[in-house]
């Protein structure tokens, strides 16, 4: 592989990262995620973050499973609610629209 299309695959793994990361904690809902966002929230955030900027590739479909198999393991954590998973699965899921608009 070229070092140039590496170069491009990174840039657009920050891309998405940063509009992830934006959109999660300054989005139009962005104050009142901060507020509601306990240990385990940033730390599911941040695993989704961390698989997004490690792929070469990404689309609706492997973003949605991504934050599926994520939740996944959360909800095996006791201190986590299953509304709560269930709200911050929501928030990451519907996260792909602002995502998608910072890759194109």
């Amino acid at each position: 592989m070229k070092k140039s299309t590496k170069v491009i695959g990174a840039g657009i793994g920050l891309a998405a990262v940063a509009a992830a990361g934006t959109y999660f904690l300054y989005g139009e809902k962005g104050a009142k995620n901060r507020d509601k966002i306990r240990g385990w929230g940033l730390k599911m955030k941040g695993e989704v973050l961390e698989k997004i900027e490690s792929m070469k590739k990404i689309d609706r479909d492997t973003y949605l499973r991504l934050v599926d198999k994520v939740a996944d393991r959360y909800a095996k954590v006791e201190s986590v609610s299953a509304a709560e998973l269930r709200h911050m699965t929501i928030d990451l899921k519907n996260a792909w629209t602002e995502i998608d608009k910072k890759l194109k």
